[in-house]
């Protein structure tokens, strides 16, 4: 803490991670909730994990609930910040020349991935590659100059399918926070704002299911670490219909408010793996998300810089987000696997990785939609999006709107895959396996379509030979898209009718 100065902390940076001891402030922006539609999970767990911070920092912190931050900050002299998480906050402490203390709450540091991604010269920044990097240089699940096992990651023991006519993993629940009068002030004044006009907020008012102080944060990981790490690395990817937290750990909101350390998190279930409770798949895919891929988009959303969302779009996905995905309408979707995506997204602001990428990412994919209007649709109604972690797993990773800079080849697929790692297509009226007819699987048949669509923008990419040589061989090509492009034409949510 600098002599004489307020530390200003932001909605990142709740936890003690970012408190040297001295003053700080801290500000409640009404209009930072009003830029647009925002689901409603995600600002009461805002509100409540600043006024949760607010009430422990006591007679340390000046705590304003106010419309703008400028009416606080603007002529102020006196503060320092840790350097925020966005390019708009970024501005905002430079532009009132606050003191800049370099950023906390990843593994890496930033100059740490500007001289490892300057050493590469000409090379792509691969995850992979600085996944690496990153266990060489802290010894994380290394022995000596080697991994721990004798392999780099452990995927193909972590990516089973669903234990067969199974409702859930039968994994107690998980540890819930309750709830007090911090959160029942929260959820009057949504309410109060959404009906004077100054909010507009979608989704379900779902009791409050994500750790929003530090206290709650540690116990959120001691029950993962005891109850699903085990579970984890197995089924990350699975997907059960009667089972929405699966083994994740759902600590991904009390991560980005600044709760947790997340070398502590890493840590924490290394130490499980070397007490001999833990098995090293799960471990390491764990370790993979947090140190690996959680830091890795991190620094990209620096070193891709400001413009990176806004001026990519190498598929030319032009079609407006429909108003299903706007409203969360789970109930006008046909196609079960994108309806329970969509129902746990209304109810929770939540979906795991697969569902968010392998169908919700999926599905746009195939029928175009403009990756802006989607990327900043996660943002608003994700309880852990942010401006940082969505543009390279949306822009990048999900919509290929980038031409490669961030994932080989677009993260397209049909029915199969679906039904292979979730439950969802025995209940849905589509086949998987079909993709002409009445009965097509909208994923299935898109995904032929898709490939149709953007054969010129992909013919020079190695890692599609083989899915465009089937596309030409395929000897129905011409009906499944013009199928595809009627279902688009009638609503892409309509069923066909023979």
């Amino acid at each position: 803490m600098t002599a004489g100065r307020v530390r200003w902390i932001f909605a990142g940076q709740l936890g003690s991670l970012f408190d040297d001891g001295g003053p700080m402030l801290l500000i409640e922006s009404r209009r930072a909730l009003g830029r647009g539609p925002i689901h409603r999970t995600k600002a009461h767990l805002l509100l409540s994990g600043i006024r949760h911070r607010a009430r422990e920092l006591g007679d340390r912190v000046e705590f304003h609930q106010v419309d703008t931050y400028s009416e606080i900050v603007d002529d102020r002299t006196d503060l320092e910040v840790i350097d925020p998480t966005s390019w708009r906050a970024r501005r905002k402490v430079r532009q009132i020349g606050a003191t800049i203390l370099p950023n906390r709450g990843f593994v890496s540091s930033e100059t740490e991935f500007a001289e490892w991604a300057a050493s590469r010269g000409a090379k792509r920044l691969l995850l992979e590659d600085f996944y690496r990097e990153m266990r060489l240089r802290t010894g994380i699940l290394m022995d000596g100059d080697g991994p721990t096992g004798g392999q780099w990651n452990f995927d193909q023991d972590n990516r089973q399918a669903p234990p067969k006519n199974a409702v859930s993993l039968g994994l107690p629940e998980p540890w819930w926070p309750v709830e007090d009068d911090i959160d029942e002030e929260v959820r009057a004044d949504l309410d109060r704002w959404q009906a004077e006009g100054s909010v507009t907020l979608v989704g379900d008012d779902g009791p409050r299911r994500f750790a929003v102080t530090e206290s709650e944060a540690h116990a959120a990981l001691e029950d993962f670490v005891a109850v699903r790490l085990n579970d984890f690395g197995p089924f990350e990817d699975a997907t059960l219909a009667g089972d929405w937290t699966m083994a994740h750990s759902l600590l991904s909101v009390p991560l980005n408010l600044g709760l947790l350390d997340p070398r502590a998190v890493v840590d924490r279930a290394v130490s499980e793996f070397h007490a001999g409770r833990a098995p090293l798949a799960s471990v390491e895919g764990f370790v993979r998300q947090i140190a690996g891929w959680r830091d890795y988009v991190w620094h990209l959303y620096w070193h891709l810089g400001e413009q990176y969302p806004t001026s990519h779009n190498g598929l030319n996905a032009r079609r407006e987000l429909p108003i299903e995905f706007r409203r969360l309408d789970a109930d006008a979707i046909e196609a079960n696997c994108l309806s329970q995506s969509m129902r746990g997204v209304r109810e929770r602001g939540w979906a795991h990785h697969i569902q968010r990428l392998m169908v919700i990412g999926n599905w746009a994919l195939q029928r175009g939609y403009d990756p802006v209007a989607l990327n900043d649709w996660f943002v608003a109604m994700f309880v852990d999006g942010t401006p940082w972690v969505m543009p390279a797993n949306v822009i990048g990773m999900s919509q290929h709107a980038d031409g490669g800079i961030v994932a080989t080849k677009p993260y397209a697929a049909g029915g199969a895959y679906i039904s292979k790692m979730t439950d969802y297509c025995g209940s849905c009226r589509f086949d998987p396996k079909v993709r002409l007819g009445p009965d097509a699987c909208p994923f299935t048949a898109g995904y032929w379509a898709f490939l149709d669509r953007v054969e010129p923008q992909l013919r020079t990419n190695n890692r599609m030979a083989q899915p465009l040589a089937g596309l030409r061989r395929l000897s129905d090509r011409e009906a499944v898209v013009a199928q595809e492009r009627a279902r688009d034409q009638l609503g892409e949510f309509t069923a066909l009718i023979e």
